[in-house]
């Protein structure tokens, strides 16, 4: 699948305080994201559908025990098996929202969790790296001892090569470029990003870093921002904006700023993305880079170190 329709579908709904109200917001969020493969099958395939950050749960408690009591899931869950049969049926990639994950192998602690789930199951799990401190009381995989699973993973798909990062993480442009060190074509926000640095003047960091990462990676983003007004998720408004980049950082769709349930659908071409890839002897920042900036990978798939 070379070309594709990639949809951002931002969501407008109430904060749960506890795990019994995720099975229905998981269930909105399904029932949209059909609405959008079919509503735009006249004008594609759409094959990728990504969903925002705290879309099941936000850490609305102050402590992480109050997070594992009320909120709180292992990975795979009942949650997921719902993404994975809508995948299969409706053919194509979801990217979750994000879920407050626990883990046995981890006591005590708490990731923000995202999946990406195809039609025959979960093809990769990421971690969000850099919470938002000191709201966010998450842990991050960087900072456990011994944690050996890949912090940056990238998933070959019949779509391209897949990476994802969360929020906050896009404010280091080493955590993105290490998704690209990996080999992603597509690259994907999963993000809660509030006023004021949403999507409007005179600050609209999200639109900024988006656009940014895209050109210096030569890569596509397609970017699902949280859109729950204040009442819904305080104590901040959560303005929305979703958009899909091109690699030259050319804005090729993008939601109307401002809280409410959107879809925005845009195209992802992988063969031009290839070919400029291949073709391009000016821009090409990754090939560009210095040895110094291009050395393997470390074992967890971290940036390299210096």
């Amino acid at each position: 699948m070379k070309r594709y329709l990639a949809a951002a579908i931002q969501i407008d709904l109430p904060n749960p305080k506890t795990r019994d109200e995720i099975p229905g917001r998981v269930g909105r969020m399904l029932a949209m994201a059909e609405q959008a493969v079919v509503g735009y099958r006249p004008l594609g395939d759409v094959k990728l559908v990504v969903f925002p950050e705290f879309a099941h749960t936000a850490p609305v408690y102050l402590e992480k025990a109050d997070l594992i009591k009320h909120l709180a899931v292992p990975i795979p869950n009942a949650h997921t098996d719902a993404y994975i049969a809508k995948a299969r049926e409706l053919d194509i990639y979801i990217q979750t929202g994000t879920f407050l994950e626990i883990d046995p192998a981890w006591p005590g602690h708490v990731f923000n969790t995202t999946c990406l789930i195809g039609p025959g199951g979960i093809l990769s799990k990421y971690r969000k790296v850099y919470p938002w401190l000191p709201w966010e009381v998450h842990t991050s995989p960087a900072d456990l001892p011994g944690y050996s699973e890949p912090l940056f993973p990238v998933a070959d798909t019949p779509i391209g090569k897949l990476g994802v990062a969360i929020c906050y993480d896009w404010l280091f442009p080493e955590a993105i470029r290490s998704l690209a060190l990996n080999g992603a074509e597509v690259l994907i926000r999963v993000s809660a990003y509030m006023d004021p640095w949403g999507a409007t003047s005179p600050m609209d960091w999200w639109t900024i870093v988006n656009r940014t990462r895209a050109l210096e990676n030569m890569a596509y983003v397609v970017a699902c921002n949280q859109a729950a007004a204040q009442g819904n998720y305080p104590p901040f408004s959560w303005p929305g904006g979703s958009m899909v980049v091109d690699f030259d950082g050319r804005i090729l769709a993008q939601a109307d700023p401002g809280p409410g349930d959107k879809i925005v659908v845009a195209p992802i071409d992988l063969d031009a993305l290839r070919y400029e890839r291949q073709r391009r002897q000016m821009h090409q920042m990754i090939q560009h880079l210095k040895p110094c900036h291009r050395q393997p990978q470390d074992g967890d798939g971290s940036y390299p170190k210096r």
